[in-house]
């Protein structure tokens, strides 16, 4: 049987390919201002119990962290405070053995404050992203830009 107010919308999180999850997630953290998400105290835990072998971790900024995954979350958002997962709006990067060959299917918009757009570009530029091009258009202005590994985003 249904509810009358329909099913609870879903939970989701983007995911990114990467070749160097961390550093994507540094990279993001510092662009959104949002928290790398701390996964160590459950790492520790799974690797206390053998629940997990130590070469799927890394030391990552002077903490115990997935080799292949690193998360953001935005830092208003409730996580598990047992696992350090963000339950909003995050972005998970996840190692892959291929580098990035064709333009993005799906991309990220950054709405910068209004009138303060150069200054937000500079800032992403100060943090590792190329200005691919710039856009001008009837309906609208942006900033097409990559992010360290050449994944698209729009700077609005």
């Amino acid at each position: 049987m249904t509810s009358t107010s329909g099913p609870a919308p879903l939970h989701f999180k983007i995911v990114i390919d990467a070749a160097a999850p961390h550093e994507q997630a540094g990279f993001w953290a510092g662009a959104l201002h949002y928290e790398v998400e701390d996964n160590s105290a459950l790492i520790e835990r799974l690797l206390g119990s053998g629940a997990v072998p130590a070469e799927l971790t890394v030391e990552y900024g002077g903490r115990r962290a997935w080799r292949d995954l690193a998360a953001v979350r935005h830092p208003d958002d409730p996580f598990q405070e047992e696992s350090g997962t963000g339950l909003g709006r995050r972005l998970l990067f996840q190692r892959v053995p291929e580098a990035k060959t064709a333009k993005n299917r799906v991309h990220l918009d950054v709405h910068s404050v209004d009138g303060r757009r150069e200054e937000e570009v500079a800032r992403l530029r100060a943090l590792g992203a190329s200005v691919l091009r710039q856009v001008k258009e009837p309906g609208g202005e942006w900033v097409v830009m990559a992010d360290p590994e050449g994944n698209e985003f729009c700077v609005h």
